[in-house]
């Protein structure tokens, strides 16, 4: 399946919880490098290496990238993982949704990332007040981008980010929701609190977790 339509645009609020001097980083599904492109105007010493699953973007992203690698990080051996164990930043922005198994390459990479190393990752959040809508409705149809994108192979909300970091031996140590100016929400927000109580849960939990887009966080070894 094609990925998602690349372009040249990097996210701010990845970038700001990327460490500032480290040394190595590798960044899965970096694209076409625009990330890379960003990072590197602030630590230009750096070895910034990319992996890309899509030749076409591979190439682009060697513009900007020391790096890089047409893989499947999936299929990778664990000669690969063993290559990388100087990596002291991994970075997973928009594609842990998109493997099989997110939860066992976080295992592998737990499994040679240095003790001082970090994960850094941006992750959709299925809880949110859209989708919440739009399956009210029977309306859950794939999409070419967004929340929905027809190549997005897993889901996530908030509670199973964190346990699918702490199954693979991570603690998050800092992140924040990214949350847009959004019509309507105000609206539907009132429904998803009243949902939450008449099921008993936390209105405000629910009203709070339904506002994020996505999720940037940060997480090192446990």
């Amino acid at each position: 399946m094609k990925q998602t339509a690349a372009h040249d645009r990097h996210n701010p609020d990845l970038l700001a919880l990327l460490p500032k001097e480290a040394a190595h980083l590798i960044e899965i599904g970096c694209s076409t490098g625009a990330l890379a492109r960003e990072y590197k105007k602030l630590n230009p010493a750096c070895v910034y290496s990319g992996v890309e699953v899509d030749p076409d973007y591979a190439s682009q992203a060697e513009r900007y990238c020391d790096t890089v690698l047409v893989l499947d990080i999936e299929a990778a051996d664990d000669m690969f993982f063993r290559l990388q164990a100087d990596t002291e930043c991994w970075i997973f922005g928009d594609s842990l949704e998109h493997l099989r198994d997110p939860w066992r390459v976080l295992s592998r990479v737990r499994g040679v990332i240095p003790g001082d190393g970090c994960v850094v990752a941006c992750i959709p959040n299925m809880q949110h007040w859209s989708v919440q809508a739009k399956l009210s409705c029977g309306e859950f149809r794939y999409e070419d981008a967004g929340l929905l994108d027809r190549s997005h192979l897993r889901w996530f909300t908030r509670k199973t980010i964190i346990d699918m970091f702490t199954a693979a031996g991570f603690r998050i140590t800092s992140g924040f929701p990214r949350v847009f100016t959004e019509p309507i929400r105000d609206k539907v927000l009132a429904a998803i609190r009243q949902m939450a109580l008449t099921i008993g849960a936390d209105p405000d939990q629910a009203a709070s977790d339904a506002t994020a887009f996505q999720y940037v966080i940060k997480a090192v070894p446990r």
